[in-house]
């Protein structure tokens, strides 16, 4: 039997375990601040083992560096006692569901899953606050305690935000970029090898943040930058150049392995041909060569000009004329006789592998060839459905009844992400929000493909500015009006998914960001004085109940957050089952013999009780000893 550590992941020991399994002798044990054995590496053993050279320190390297990037670092690999208390009450469909919507921090909030969701999730999506002087600045501060942040991004009496990243203060990128670093370095360990990481830019820190991603992941996992026209028209506020796109970077956790989905991303397309996503994902283009007529006539290419042979079904295409067949010549455009693109024998090679779709169009048989998505996406979305206006804040004002969001992405833009990105069964985390935009794509997109994916969605609640609309109209921080967001669209995904609807998962878990449900004597013991023993008779807060104790448990043993949880009464006492027996726990008091027992009858892989949860010593002496005889395997835990 032993102590739950109740802290999120120590990510320097971790590395230092990964690095002993490949060099074992680079390894040694010291003793830290507090006069504790743990272990360390002898960098220049490490060194040796990793060149032929010696390497000196003062040597010229292609790096880049800014202000406090180390301490940066620091902060991400840190562990921190923290811990994600459920809020039933803001949840929809909470014992249900498989989607988590966590308020607070993202980079506590990342050292709380990290442990758990390890190599877990298929996408991370996010849309950070862009670098432009007047948006909220999370915290990147040692002193900064978790029982704080609530207070970071309030508004002050004028209704501005108290924490903003002006151009004036000398550190604007240095900020910004210490921001990205520590979650990004946090975040890539969450994604699985077969995983993609998308970020969303404007230009002002895009090559910043090109060269951190280039560090974190490796330059040879860039995917690409895609751009995306969301603004035609350019923003009109800007000095020069009125930017009418964003950018799109996009990493491969491993890109040997990682794989984009084959989808029809083109709806118009893909409804006229009747094209699937089994068929594969592909554009269609005219067959008929696109240059002018002079330089692809009958008479200069003579061999680009021949009939093609279509069945008056239009799904057989045949170099071969054939009784009923129509037969197709190429376009005649001002009185000018164009040809095909290929020819003869290239169009029957290609044709064999299916290359090519007919198509009535008004009366004119329209030969198109397939261009498959699924092996060339191109860097430059400009389809209409990508604005912001429109298909953004609209969409969502009209969704809420009240402006909210000036900027929210794309609905559309995001339901293309998900399907390109994502496998069906996929876990999405975005943990920077906003507008919940993701998970209300995530949704849409399950129900037209008739899909599991799941979505965790983080976001700080901070401080809607109180002469904002949006607060009048009840909502107090960005938090509310994602959480509505996601309820209101959930339930219009289900009014429009027909028969798929009972099938459709729309609800999603709050959880909430707080200080561990552990007194500070938890974690040092030593430091409790004398006098204090009989003020300590609980090691756990007083405002902190079973349910909270359960998922700091989940997380300390690494259990899914949107693992199934059901609650029994064994004895009159409350006891947790979760993932069908993985984990049983009771933090109830006075637990007797008869409760321990039952639990011990049901074999689970772990058990956990509290240290003063025992009605008596004789039911503490008895404790190991029922496990051993009703259930040997199972691992038990106490608080």
């Amino acid at each position: 039997m032993s102590k739950l550590k109740m802290q999120t992941m120590d990510s320097v020991q971790d590395n230092i375990r990964r690095i002993a399994e490949l060099f074992p002798n680079c390894v040694v044990e010291h003793k830290n601040a507090n006069g504790e054995l743990e272990y360390a590496i002898n960098f220049e053993a490490l060194q040796q083992e990793l060149s032929s050279d010696l390497v000196n320190g003062q040597e010229e390297r292609y790096n880049m560096q800014w202000p406090d990037k180390r301490k940066a670092k620091l902060l991400a690999n840190a562990p921190i006692n923290a811990t994600l208390r459920p809020c039933r009450e803001e949840s929809v469909d909470f014992d249900n569901t498989k989607n988590l919507y966590i308020e607070g921090d993202n980079l506590d909030i990342l050292k709380c899953l990290k442990e758990t969701y390890y190599g877990k999730l298929d996408v991370i999506y996010i849309d950070p606050p862009y670098n432009t002087g007047t948006d909220i600045l999370y915290s990147n501060d040692y002193s900064d305690s978790v029982d704080e942040f609530g207070e970071k991004y309030e508004v002050d009496a004028e209704g501005y935000r108290k924490y903003t990243n002006s151009d004036t203060n000398g550190r604007y990128h240095t900020n910004w970029m210490n921001m990205m670093y520590e979650r990004l370095l946090v975040a890539r360990n969450l994604l699985k090898e077969t995983g993609f990481l998308l970020v969303a830019i404007d230009h002002y820190e895009l090559f910043n943040l090109g060269e951190i991603c280039d560090e974190i992941f490796g330059y040879v996992n860039r995917i690409g930058v895609i751009t995306v026209v969301h603004k035609p028209e350019g923003r009109n506020q800007a000095k020069f150049i009125g930017p009418s796109n964003e950018f799109m970077l996009i990493y491969a956790k491993n890109q040997s392995v990682a794989k984009l989905q084959k989808v029809v991303l083109d709806e118009e397309l893909s409804k006229a041909f009747g094209c699937t996503d089994e068929q594969g994902a592909y554009r269609l283009k005219n067959f008929i060569r696109l240059a002018d007529g002079k330089y692809a006539t009958r008479e200069s290419k003579p061999t680009f000009w021949y009939p093609i042979y279509v069945s008056p079904d239009l799904k057989t295409i045949t170099d071969k004329q054939v009784e009923g067949y129509y037969e197709v010549f190429p376009v005649t455009t001002t009185g000018v006789e164009r040809t095909w693109k290929t020819t003869k024998d290239t169009f029957i090679e290609r044709n064999k592998n299916g290359d090519f779709v007919a198509q009535n169009e008004d009366g004119m048989i329209v030969i198109y060839e397939k261009l498959r998505e699924d092996q060339v996406i191109r860097t430059h979305w400009i389809d209409k459905k990508y604005h912001g206006y429109h298909f953004g804040t609209k969409l969502l004002d009209d969704l809420l009844g009240v402006k909210t969001f000036d900027f929210p992405k794309s609905l559309y833009l995001m339901r293309d992400i998900v399907k390109l990105f994502s496998p069906k069964d996929a876990l999405i985390l975005d943990f920077f929000s906003g507008s919940a935009t993701t998970a209300h794509a995530t949704m849409l997109v399950n129900a037209e493909d008739n899909s599991s994916r799941r979505f965790i969605m983080c976001q700080i609640p901070a401080a809607c500015d109180a002469k904002s609309e949006a607060y009048k109209a009840g909502y107090k921080n960005i938090c509310e009006i994602g959480k509505e967001r996601i309820r209101r669209a959930g339930k219009k995904v289900k009014e429009s998914a027909g028969l798929l609807a009972n099938s459709l998962d729309t609800g999603f878990r709050v959880l909430k960001l707080d200080s561990t449900n552990m007194q500070d004597v938890y974690y040092a013991p030593a430091d409790l004085k004398q006098e204090d023993l009989f003020a300590q008779a609980d090691n756990i807060k007083p405002d902190r109940n079973g349910e909270d104790l359960l998922f700091q448990v989940m997380l300390d043993l690494g259990i899914l957050l949107d693992s199934k949880i059901e609650k029994q009464t064994i004895a009159g006492k409350q006891v947790f089952n979760v993932a069908n027996n993985f984990l049983l726990a009771c933090f109830d008091s006075e637990v007797n013999d008869e409760v321990i027992t039952a639990i011990a009858k049901q074999q689970p892989q772990y058990a956990v009780l509290r240290d003063s949860s025992y009605l008596d010593d004789s039911t503490a002496t008895n404790f190991e000893q029922l496990f051993r005889t009703y259930s040997p395997n199972t691992t038990i835990k106490t608080l």
